[in-house]
């Protein structure tokens, strides 16, 4: 298994992408909860993220808003299963904790979906920041409030700077 990485910067903060045997893998922002340790996300190389490099590139200036990478998410088969339907929610769209239960056909698995949710490893992505809580209210997120609230009000038109540099 061979494991490169490469930090880009973003309107959110640094991101580090990681590959594993060329394939993305993980989207990492600074302070994120459950962020593997730097240890792990091997050698130095932007050849692997091309791609992806050029997708962000696009979704911060507003001109993707879905993004097509193959993706390699390293996770229980419950954890993909809630990664895929994290997949599943529009631009500009929230669901909660329970409709994503629902739709995995386990109506009380709410607080199991969090869980997974937070440590989905392909941040913005797979856009774990579209889960609201059943009130509406802004809960959990791996990458801290701040950055949800930011994230979900650029996707509804917000005036976030779109500045993407990589470093």
């Amino acid at each position: 298994m061979t494991r490169q990485h490469t930090v880009v910067d973003s309107p959110y903060g640094p991101l580090t992408l990681v590959a594993t045997d060329g394939v993305l893998s993980g989207l990492y922002m600074t302070g994120q909860r459950h962020r593997p340790g730097e240890e792990t996300f091997g050698v130095p190389d932007e050849r692997p993220f091309t791609a992806a490099i050029e997708q962000l590139a696009a979704y911060f200036a507003r001109e993707l808003t879905a993004f097509d990478l193959p993706t390699h998410l390293d996770g229980t088969p419950f954890q993909r299963g809630v990664w895929d339907q994290l997949r599943r929610i529009p631009y500009g769209e929230t669901r909660t904790y329970g409709e994503l239960a629902e739709a995995l056909g386990n109506r009380g698995a709410s607080r199991a979906v969090g869980l997974a949710n937070g440590k989905n490893p392909i941040g913005i992505i797979v856009p774990c920041h579209r889960v609201i809580g059943s009130s509406g209210g802004l809960v959990g997120y791996g990458g801290g409030l701040d950055r949800k609230q930011r994230l979900l009000a650029f996707e509804q038109g917000g005036s976030d700077d779109a500045l993407f540099q990589v470093y």
